[in-house]
C-alpha cells in the first residue's frame, strides 16, 4: 500500500507542488465545459454537481469513493497548504511528504492551526455570518442519529475557536470513518433546508457546516492532533476578516 495522498482541491489552472504525495483534482467538474488536465472530482463515484454548494467537499466524497491504495489521506486547497520546511511553492515553503508522515508517526490528523474568534463563540459566529437555521437542523440530525455526539457538539458550538478549512491529514481508517459520519449527515442535511434564496456565499452552507461537523469529529473521538500553520499563496487579508467580523457582530451584516 502507497503512503499517503494530498488532494488539492482546484477550480482553475495553478501551480502546484513537486511532491508525488499531492494530487491536484479539479471540482466542479461536472458543471464546467474547462478541463484542466488533471483529475477530477467527477470520475468514479462522485457528486461533482453538487460542487457550488458542497464546495471542496467534492473532493473529499471523490477520495472517500475513489482512492483505495493508500495509508494517509489527506486534503487541502490550491493556494493554502500546511506549512513546512522542505517545499517551496510560489515563494512558499510547505510541507512535504515526509515532514507530514514524520507527523503522523506521532499523532492521528494533522490540522490547520485554530482560528480564534476572539468576541464570540463558534455558534454565535456562525449566526452573524450565515443562517443560523442551518446549523439548528444540523444539530436535530445529530441528536436524533448521532446522539453520542452532542456532548462534543456542544463544547464545539460554545468555544472561540475553530479548526477551520476543512483541511486535514489523516489514516484511511479514520479518513472512511469520518466520511461515513459526514455525509451521512450533510445528506440528511440538504433534504431538509431550502436554500434556493441564498447568495452564491451562502450556497456553499454544506462546505460551512462540514468546517463544524470536522471539530466536532475531533472532539469526540479523542484524536491526537498535530496543528500546523496554514500557507496561503495568495496572502490573507487579516485586517479585512476583523472587519467583517465586527460588522456582522455589531451592525448584523452578513
Amino acid at each position: 500500500m502507497t503512503k499517503i495522498k494530498i488532494l488539492i482541491a482546484t477550480h482553475k489552472a495553478y501551480d502546484f507542488p513537486n511532491d508525488v504525495c499531492y494530487l491536484p483534482i479539479q471540482v466542479g467538474k461536472a458543471n464546467c465545459s474547462l478541463d484542466l488536465g488533471v483529475e477530477s472530482d467527477d470520475s468514479g463515484e462522485n457528486i461533482s454537481d453538487k460542487n457550488p454548494n458542497f464546495c471542496e467537499l467534492t473532493a473529499l466524497y471523490w477520495g472517500w469513493k475513489n482512492l483505495e491504495n493508500y495509508e494517509y489521506i489527506g486534503l487541502v486547497h490550491y493556494r493554502r497548504y500546511f506549512s513546512g520546511l522542505e517545499l517551496n511553492l510560489k515563494g512558499k515553503k510547505i510541507a512535504s511528504q515526509s515532514e507530514l508522515l514524520a507527523d503522523l508517526a506521532i499523532y492521528d490528523v494533522i490540522v490547520a492551526k485554530k482560528r480564534n474568534y476572539y468576541i464570540e463563540s463558534v455558534y454565535t459566529h456562525y449566526k452573524n455570518a450565515h443562517f443560523i437555521k442551518d446549523l439548528d437542523i444540523t444539530k436535530q440530525i445529530i441528536e436524533q442519529y448521532f446522539p453520542e455526539y452532542m456532548s462534543a457538539f456542544h463544547q464545539v458550538m460554545e468555544r472561540k475557536t475553530l479548526h477551520l478549512f476543512n483541511m486535514f491529514v489523516m489514516s484511511r481508517e479514520h479518513f472512511v470513518q469520518y466520511c461515513e459520519w459526514l455525509f451521512s449527515i450533510l445528506f440528511k442535511l440538504e433534504k431538509q433546508i431550502d436554500i434556493s434564496s441564498y447568495d452564491n456565499y451562502q450556497k456553499r452552507v454544506f462546505g460551512f457546516i462540514a468546517e463544524r461537523l470536522f471539530n466536532v469529529w475531533l472532539v469526540k473521538n479523542q484524536l491526537k492532533l498535530k496543528e500546523r500553520k496554514v500557507v496561503s499563496l495568495e496572502g490573507e487579508h487579516i485586517l479585512k476578516k476583523v472587519i467583517g467580523l465586527l460588522k456582522r457582530k455589531y451592525l448584523k451584516k452578513k
